[in-house]
C-alpha cells in the first residue's frame, strides 16, 4: 500500500454537503482518501482546489 499526495479541482456547488459529496467520489476515482482539505475557491471559475493524501494499494 502506498500513499499519494494529489490536487484536484471540483466544481463549486451550491450545496456544502454536496460538495462534500462530489470532492468525495472524486478522491475515491484515485484511492481510499485518508485526509483531504479545500485549499482555494475560485469564485469566477466557480472550482473548489483540494489537496488530499490518498492510499492506493500496490
Amino acid at each position: 500500500m502506498t500513499t499519494h499526495f494529489i490536487t484536484a479541482e471540483i466544481d463549486l456547488q451550491e450545496n456544502p454537503a454536496q460538495l462534500q459529496q462530489e470532492i468525495e467520489a472524486e478522491l475515491t476515482k484515485q484511492g481510499e482518501p485518508l485526509r483531504w482539505a479545500v485549499t482555494e475557491v475560485d469564485r469566477e471559475k466557480e472550482q473548489v482546489k483540494v489537496e488530499a493524501i490518498i492510499t492506493q494499494k500496490s
